[in-house]
């Protein structure tokens, strides 16, 4: 009888770490995930920062006075540079997204310039890029809110905790980000 007590709670207790064991497996699997999908923004954005330059040198010859919507990409592209937490990175890479729509806002002006092959090749690049970055952000966001998530649910957060794992932050935008974008087809 007490051999058969022992067996059940042996069994107990196998299953009880293979079952911890799963959930472990399973919480360092999402982080994994989470610093995948992080990566694959990174080189997303390193293209569109080694082409910020080449689209900027083909407008400055056409927008020799637009010197301020220019000296913007520059200046977000050293933001960017600069930016040592992902709370700066985040910041820089919006920054970069608001001084790449007034461009080619402004581009509307240079009917030249928007006829240009190589404006029109690189601004369909970037376009392209920042299309997969926003598909990107999405799938990092996913894959947070499913970390979070986990480790929040029983029971899960046992075990996270046991290991300390700590939410993190989703892909934001700044407020002022999320308004509508002006554009003006008039000629001045």
């Amino acid at each position: 009888m007490t051999s058969i007590v022992l067996l059940i709670i042996l069994g107990l207790i196998i299953a009880l770490i293979i079952y911890s064991v799963t959930i472990f497996n399973g919480l360092i699997r999402l982080k994994h995930n989470i610093d995948k999908a992080w990566s694959n923004i990174d080189v997303l954005l390193k293209q569109r920062y080694d082409e910020l330059p080449k689209l900027v040198g083909v407008c400055r010859g056409y927008m020799e006075h637009e010197q301020a919507v220019l000296e913007n990409v520059t200046k977000a592209r050293s933001q960017l540079d600069n930016a040592g937490t992902g709370r700066e990175v985040l910041d820089a890479n919006n920054a970069i997204s608001q001084a790449l729509r007034s461009l080619f806002a402004v581009v509307e002006n240079y009917p030249d310039l928007k006829a240009d092959r190589a404006f029109r090749q690189l601004q369909s690049r970037i376009s392209q890029l920042e299309d997969q970055i926003a598909d990107r952000r999405e799938l990092y966001n996913e894959s947070v809110n499913l970390f979070n998530v986990r480790i929040e649910q029983f029971p899960d957060v046992f075990v996270a905790n046991m290991i300390k794992l700590s939410p993190r932050q989703l892909w934001q935008i700044e407020p002022e980000h999320r308004g509508d974008v002006s554009i003006d087809f008039s000629r001045a």
